[in-house]
């Protein structure tokens, strides 16, 4: 290699190196890796602080892309979200600090779901929620249900619970009346005129049940992901403030900027009004509301 050559080549490295750390100076200082992000404060002036929010299949992944992390661009925060394909990873994933927020559960399964995997979360707000609701390939009503008939219900104990709390509120089981509803299983179950029998499943699955099992009690997230349109639901459950899911951050963060922005955006004005204009207008509201 020539003299010229070699200047020419180490000309070109150093123009590499020096457009490579203008890139990476412009990349740090336009915005904060999710994974280092810190929530305490408000994004300084000309600054962005990238969210990940974790979510399952259903409504609330578009819930974050197109209602919430519009509304909330101009505080300095840039909302993505990651999906996880079950209950269980979200708030693991939350509680190591991989994601910086989730929204997919009611807060009854945040309760057990932390009390029993000893995880410090907190709820910021309820969003508007689809709910449960009982579907079938072979019948038509809850009073075209057969005697025997199988029914696949979620395997987790708060989805569990909240599935019996349906087929009670529809009249197709008793449960014993000194149990908690929110953490009844089958074995409470105090009568059950039409014999049902009970297979239980991981939620994720309680959708696609529906080719082998005569009813299956979907949660809505799972219901919209699968195509299943609450018109074509025999029964939907009658929510209450346990079953409306929330949106949630390590407990860590729950007193810094970005939870207190979230709060004060989910019961405003603002974001009752973007979700009227949204294709989440028909979803039960929040009990604050």
């Amino acid at each position: 290699m020539t003299t010229s050559n070699i200047a020419a080549a180490v000309k070109r490295g150093v123009t590499a190196a020096l457009v490579f750390a203008a890139l990476a100076s412009i990349a740090a200082c336009g915005s904060a890796n999710a994974a280092d992000a810190d929530l305490t404060d408000a994004p300084a002036e000309g600054e962005t602080t990238q969210i990940v929010v974790g979510v399952c299949p259903g409504p609330y992944g578009d819930m974050v892309t197109d209602v919430i992390a519009p509304l909330l661009e101009d505080d300095g925060y840039k909302l993505t979200t990651k999906l996880f394909n079950d209950y269980v990873q979200p708030d693991k994933a939350l509680a190591a600090g991989s994601i910086q927020a989730n929204l997919f559960q009611h807060s009854n399964y945040l309760e057990t779901f932390t009390a029993d995997n000893d995880l410090d979360l907190t709820a910021l707000g309820q969003v508007p929620t689809l709910g449960l609701g009982i579907y079938s390939n072979v019948y038509q009503s809850i009073d075209d249900i057969a005697d025997g008939a199988t029914v696949a219900i979620a395997s987790d104990g708060s989805n569990l619970a909240r599935s019996l709390g349906v087929l009670e509120q529809q009249g197709l089981v008793t449960l014993d009346g000194d149990v908690d509803a929110t953490k009844a299983t089958i074995d409470d179950i105090a009568s059950n005129p039409k014999n049902l029998q009970f297979k239980t499943l991981d939620a994720a699955q309680l959708a696609r049940s529906l080719s082998s099992v005569d009813v299956s009690l979907v949660p809505g997230n799972f219901a919209w992901a699968a195509g299943l349109k609450p018109s074509e639901a025999l029964a939907s459950e009658r929510q209450s403030d346990g079953v409306i899911n929330v949106f949630v951050v390590n407990t860590k963060d729950a007193d810094g900027d970005f939870a207190t922005k979230v709060k004060d955006l989910l019961v405003s004005d603002e974001f009752k009004e973007a979700i009227a204009d949204s294709e989440f207008a028909d979803f039960g509201k929040p009990t604050s509301w």
